[in-house]
């Protein structure tokens, strides 16, 4: 997992990697490109494990995670993206504890569980998320 520093939270908050995709990149590629950005990892993507969607209606945006499995090799090195100040290896009974948003957390944590949900909706994501870059 990754731990972000947002402008407009006193605290970084813990996620898994990934980020904004680029225009004409495939979510596979975003994929790859964050992680590498992110951890420093090589990874090989595997299957699709889940899509949810959340809607932030202070700043009116659109979230969309598209989470797949992924194979890796090594320890994480060294984040180039600068809203990465940590990341580490964690427990999978201690995931649900780290991530604060329910957006992200319920379907991470229903996966885990072993549930056979692939969508995932929330028409309030329940946090806003400032970004220091406009892109």
């Amino acid at each position: 997992m990754v731990a972000s520093r947002y402008p407009n939270h006193p605290q970084p908050l813990w996620n898994l990697p990934g980020g904004r995709q680029r225009a004409g990149e495939l979510f596979g590629e975003t994929l790859v490109r964050e992680f590498r950005e992110e951890t420093g990892l090589e990874i090989e993507r595997g299957p699709l494990l889940y899509v949810s969607e959340s809607y932030d209606r202070a700043t009116e945006t659109h979230f969309l995670n598209v989470t797949f499995a992924v194979r890796s090799a090594g320890e994480p090195m060294a984040a180039t993206d600068a809203h990465v100040v940590g990341f580490e290896w964690v427990r999978r009974e201690d995931v649900p504890d780290r991530l604060v948003v329910a957006a992200v957390r319920e379907p991470l944590a229903a996966y885990l569980r072993g549930e056979a949900t692939r969508y995932f909706g929330f028409a309030d994501a329940g946090i806003t998320i400032e970004f220091a870059d406009p892109s």
